[in-house]
């Protein structure tokens, strides 16, 4: 063995350290089960290149025979091996997340530098702890996030400095994994939240997709606590465990960044996690276990893949040399406030069993829950919880909205019969800028429960169930997403988005609406009275009537994308988007077809198809919606069906509408709301009885 001494200044998580190291250098591997395998594979290869010598080992259970280099001592637990006069300078910690703590400090105690392995530690307590004792020890740490060793995230860094995909306005987290029973009676801890009053924390975002997570934070500049301003969660679990198997978390930075981390092991199958980078001009798809970059932009479409830094070698080479590390302790700082957020947040909610599809049998049967996927892209989309997607097994979400939103208005039941509700009135304030936040209905439901809207949908997360909207307001933009200009003759991202804000109720009855449509300086532009009202038409059919009344504050154009020159796209005014739904038919009194009412004027418009099918769960139920035109105006429908559900009654579908200061425009229309498949002859018969 070379036992050459070595002098090196290594930065540690409290400062800087002069110590001396042997070559190789002499390594203590505590917990060789488990991830802990992976750790003697690694310095198996490290030991044949000279560079490490495995001198003791700590487990309760014994490796097995063949196992261990004939050298290498075994104990069972840190104490004794510290008590070996092994003299390791590198202690490697792979055992349950709750013995993390303990074992790092006294690891740290006894004069070795520290690798532990992720997460840190069960509570934000025990991470400030370590942090003091790595301080006082002058010993350097770092944390097993694998994933931050990869070279992609120097590239990543330099395409943000670089505006290849513009600003960043957002970053996602997307993992969908399988376990199955036998994952979670894998050991005594798996899937708890704490044993015997010690935290354990073992969830789906603090144990194994809790590299998302750290990715996400390592990607938008996040490292201390200091650097996230807020945390929320929406936790949930379909097994019979303590902890989330189903969950979103919500951070946003100290510059005001959003991370959405939707994650799940419930998934129909396993697809390896990615973080999705949301610039103003385009994406950035970062599949971290693969090291692979996907870059999409104006300029077409292209993918790398990228080499990894073991993290082993880091931390010798930082002992060595003073190389920074590349997952110090003090760099966890982030994730650590939102493990403490998971760890005292209230309990997962079940997800109630009618939700949940089981595949396979006895332990290795796996809980599905269907539709997961759509709901996870849904969540990064919007950057929405599960409770504010309204998904039927979540939490109901807070009637007041997001914390930070100051929002005097709740979201509640507007329309309801013999206890169920038909329409439920959302405030919209807790959305993000870009999706331009203002009220509207959903879900809307017919008489028989059927849900006939959708609301932040993946492929439109400003698509807002059903309500009143329009995108180029003096230049504002109040129906979200990018705004199409004539000069550029396309859609472009920008800083234009308007909200509308609902105001407490002032005037009887309730289900009469003050708005204000605020520009991006929020001064009023338009001021706005919506009126609602429904009637019950025996027992299959309901009927809904929108009215509203559009006041300028100042002079204003109200425009659509179509008025600014993209042809047959003039949406905005009335919005209604439908769910996902089957065996579609749309007609009016003359035509039928997306392609022949597109455009057309009508006196009505009729959607009939099968909605809320969800295989292995529930078949679909057919209902008709019937769209009255607004009366006494000549606005085109807008209706799209190839691409995604929808139906609009157009106000600027070509041109824009100009009001003078204190003008008024006026629009009412009527949405029949039907359980079943109506003919045209009974449509019509149904206008017609209005």
């Amino acid at each position: 063995m070379d036992t050459r001494l070595t002098q090196s200044s290594a930065e540690t998580a409290g400062g800087k350290a002069t110590h001396l190291r042997q070559v190789p250098a002499r390594i203590a591997l505590i917990g060789v089960h488990g991830f802990g395998t992976h750790h003697l594979k690694n310095l198996e290869r490290l030991a044949k290149a000279g560079v490490v010598e495995l001198v003791a080992v700590a487990d309760p259970n014994p490796p097995s025979p063949g196992a261990l280099p004939d050298t290498t001592a075994v104990h069972p637990d840190l104490q004794s091996l510290l008590a070996g006069n092994h003299s390791p300078d590198v202690v490697i910690v792979a055992t349950p997340i709750q013995t993390h703590a303990p074992l790092a400090l006294a690891a740290l105690a006894s004069g070795a530098d520290l690798y532990l392995e992720k997460p840190p530690v069960a509570s934000l307590a025990d991470f400030r702890q370590l942090q003091a004792a790595a301080e006082a020890s002058g010993r350097s740490v770092q944390i097993g996030f694998q994933s931050l060793g990869s070279q992609a995230l120097a590239a990543i860094e330099q395409l943000l400095q670089d505006g290849t995909i513009g600003t960043l306005q957002g970053i996602g987290a997307t993992g969908r994994w399988v376990r199955d029973r036998a994952y979670y009676k894998r050991s005594r801890w798996a899937g708890k939240r704490s044993i015997e009053g010690v935290d354990v924390v073992d969830g789906v975002a603090t144990n194994p997709l809790a590299h998302a997570i750290a990715t996400a934070l390592r990607i938008a500049g996040a490292r201390t606590v200091e650097d996230v301003a807020s945390v929320a969660t929406d936790l949930y679990r379909a097994n019979d465990i303590e902890s989330d198997d189903t969950s979103v978390i919500r951070i946003r930075t100290a510059t005001g960044l959003p991370i959405t981390c939707a994650l799940t092991l419930c998934a129909t199958e396993s697809v390896e996690p990615y973080i999705t980078l949301q610039g103003s001009e385009g994406t950035a798809v970062f599949h971290y276990t693969e090291d692979r970059l996907r870059v999409s932009n104006a300029d077409g479409e292209h993918s790398r893949e990228f080499g990894r830094d073991d993290l082993m070698e880091n931390l010798l080479d930082h002992l060595a040399t003073g190389t920074e590390l590349t997952s110090a302790l003090n760099d966890s700082g982030a994730f650590m406030l939102v493990l403490e957020a998971v760890r005292t947040a209230e309990p997962p909610a079940p997800i109630a069993p009618g939700h949940v599809l089981w595949v396979g049998d006895g332990d290795a049967a796996r809980a599905v829950v269907p539709g997961i996927e759509d709901a996870l892209e849904r969540a990064i989309g919007a950057h929405a919880t599960f409770s504010e997607l309204a998904l039927p097994w979540a939490r109901p979400a807070d009637p007041a909205g997001s914390a930070d939103t100051g929002a005097a208005v709740s979201d509640a039941v507007l329309f309801d019969t013999g206890g169920r509700p038909l329409a439920v009135q959302r405030t919209g304030a807790g959305l993000i800028t870009g999706l331009s936040p203002r009220p509207y209905l959903h879900p809307v439901s017919t008489l028989g429960g059927t849900v006939v809207t959708d609301h932040l949908p993946a492929d439109h997360p400003w698509h807002l169930g059903a309500g009143f909207a329009l995108q180029d307001v003096n230049g504002t933009n109040f129906w979200g997403g990018r705004t199409y200009t004539r000069e550029a003759g396309a859609y472009v991202s920008r800083q234009d988005h308007g909200r509308i804000e609902l105001l407490p109720a002032n005037v009887d009855p309730s289900d009469t609406w003050q708005l204000r449509w605020l520009g991006t300086d929020g001064q009023p532009l338009l001021t706005e009275q919506r009126t609602l009202s429904r009637e019950l038409l025996g027992e299959r059919a309901w009927r809904l009537d929108l009215g509203t009344e559009l006041t300028a504050v100042v002079d204003v154009s109200l425009g659509s994308p179509g008025s600014n020159g993209a042809a047959g796209s003039g949406y905005g005014g009335f919005f209604w988007r439908l769910p996902a739904c089957t065996g579609t038919r749309i007609f009016t009194s003359d035509a039928e077809g997306e392609p022949a009412i597109h455009g057309s004027l009508a006196p009505w418009l009729a959607w009939t198809a099968n909605f809320g099918e969800v295989p292995g769960i529930r078949s679909g139920q057919p209902a008709t919606l019937v769209f009255g035109a607004p009366a006494g105006a000549a606005d085109p429908w807008f209706v799209r069906c190839s691409g995604y559900p929808a139906v609009g009654s157009a106000l600027a579908w070509d041109r824009p509408v100009a009001l003078a200061a204190g003008e008024s425009l006026r629009r009412s229309l009527s949405v029949w709301v039907c359980d079943g498949e109506l003919s045209p002859a009974a449509v019509a018969s149904l206008v017609a009885s209005a």
